[in-house]
């Protein structure tokens, strides 16, 4: 197929007309711009944030997703007989369930690398807390993980920490009035947001099916760990890239993801992921997607469109939370894992790298690293460590399953807790109780390598799905990895 016959007559206009106006300006000759629209043809997704070409890019990209027809063919794969050597962070600390998980997703036929952090513990397909880094057009729904593009949000206020506990009952307030909780809940009028402007709605039928759903649930937070708390940030030195001096402040937090949008995303494709990747039965929910078929460039785009949405969900609640206050932050931080990154390894090799519970940690990123409802999180910066992937853990990692967790905590365990460490709790059950997880301190000391801790955070007051009549680990998934609609 020649080149132009992937454009369609508005690109290859808009091509023409660009490269007058860059020859025109003397920004570019004329053969770097041949060489800078073969490139844009080619991979279109490396120009999508460019200010110059970005546009372009955007509206090639749409028009490749829509002339590819190409289905993908069923077909059965082995594993390698032999796991290739992959690092695990704190080794000690985790199950063996993990590990095995994790040695099973990296004899996949299409894996490149791997790591396990040190959170690490047994989920569905790749362990929770999973890195692996697969060719660079293959993309596995399960370990991306059903929670699509799960995030982290903090938001630091000009105020000082004192205020909050002598106004405790006003932040319960505004908890209670700026979230919401639970499988399929939404607000019944929901705030407008400009996610919605973007062309992906339209992209697909599965897309296009899950948009009401998504408009109904904006701005509200799943079941399982996901939460919204008041606490306290102590930033530990001076001379810090926040540019703020040392000290205590109050931080908002939330923790949640694309909701039932993105659980619905996460179920369609993985089935279609395992009807058309036949893998060992051990192996089959780590089946793939090709991203040169329609099957595997839907799912990308509705991963992405996730990502926005669970992004768009966080600014919300921290939106109204400024504005009831009337107050507005001095820093905005957020990240997000449950999630595939186009990427290149240390060698230069590039992949698709999966973070199934695991943070960006490349060199100089930000990222929030969580405890528990008691144990504090923590904010770092990546350090790029290539043998971890560039990432670290997303939280403590659970120590019990949901299932021990209900069987060995009782009631009055869990009070005593919050108690003991001055934190009220709003909802919450008792598999979430702050000895349902592993120790935070111990986790991050197996990470020191990964990440820079710039600052700490205590939680005082959280807010959680409220206990349900039907706790959800009867029916869901194993390990601890729920469905978060």
């Amino acid at each position: 197929m020649k080149r132009s016959e992937k454009l369609e007559k508005k690109d290859l206009y808009a091509i023409g007309q660009l490269a007058k106006t860059l020859i025109h300006e003397k920004k570019y000759n004329k053969e770097e711009i041949i060489i800078i629209f073969k490139n844009i043809i080619d991979a279109p997704d490396n120009f999508l944030s460019d200010d110059t070409f970005g546009a372009l890019a955007k509206s090639i990209k749409e028009n490749q997703f829509q002339n590819n027809k190409t289905k993908q063919e069923k077909k059965g794969f082995d594993l390698k007989p032999v796991v290739p050597q992959y690092a695990i962070y704190g080794k000690d600390n985790i199950d063996d369930a993990a590990i095995q998980q994790m040695n099973t997703a990296m004899c996949l036929p299409i894996s490149v690398a791997g790591a396990l952090m040190p959170d690490a513990h047994f989920g569905y397909g790749l362990p929770i807390g999973g890195v692996l880094a697969t060719e660079s057009d293959k993309i596995i729904p399960f370990a991306v993980g059903v929670d699509i593009a799960c995030r982290m949000c903090m938001s630091i206020f000009p105020m000082e920490f004192a205020y909050l506990e002598k106004h405790t009952q006003k932040f319960k307030n505004l908890l209670s009035k700026n979230t919401l909780f639970g499988t399929g809940k939404g607000f019944e009028k929901p705030m407008a947001d400009d996610v919605f402007d973007k062309s992906e709605w339209k992209a697909t039928k599965v897309i296009r099916e899950l948009r009401k759903k998504a408009e109904f649930q904006i701005g509200t937070s799943g079941t399982g760990n996901h939460f919204v708390e008041w606490g306290m940030i102590t930033i530990l030195n001076d001379n810090n890239e926040l540019k703020l001096p040392k000290g205590k402040y109050l931080a908002l937090l939330s923790h949640s993801g694309s909701r039932g949008f993105g659980a619905n995303i996460a179920g369609h494709y993985s089935k279609l992921a395992m009807e058309k990747t036949k893998l060992p039965d051990h192996a089959k929910h780590l089946a793939w997607l090709d991203m040169n078929t329609e099957e595997g460039q839907e799912y990308w785009i509705g991963m992405n469109l996730a990502g926005d949405y669970a992004s768009a969900n966080h600014h919300q609640i921290h939106k109204k939370m400024a504005l009831d206050l009337e107050m507005t932050p001095l820093k905005i931080i957020e990240n997000h894992h449950n999630f595939a990154w186009k990427e290149k390894l240390a060698d230069g090799t590039e992949v698709l790298t999966h973070r199934k519970g695991a943070t960006p940690a490349n060199k100089g990123e930000w990222g929030i690293i969580p405890g528990s409802m008691t144990a504090p999180g923590f904010l770092v910066k990546g350090k790029g460590n290539p043998d971890s992937l560039f990432s670290a853990s997303h939280g403590a990692g659970r120590v019990m399953s949901r299932t021990q967790a209900f069987k060995q905590i009782t009631k009055n365990d869990l009070e005593r807790m919050l108690q003991d460490n001055g934190v009220v709790l709003i909802g919450g059950d008792l598999d979430e109780a702050p000895n349902a997880y592993k120790n935070i301190h111990e986790v991050m000391n197996f990470q020191s390598d990964l990440v820079e801790v710039i600052g700490e955070f205590s939680p005082k007051i959280v807010r959680m799905a409220d206990k349900e009549k039907e706790p959800r680990w009867k029916t869901k998934k194993r390990g601890g990895e729920l469905e978060f609609t």
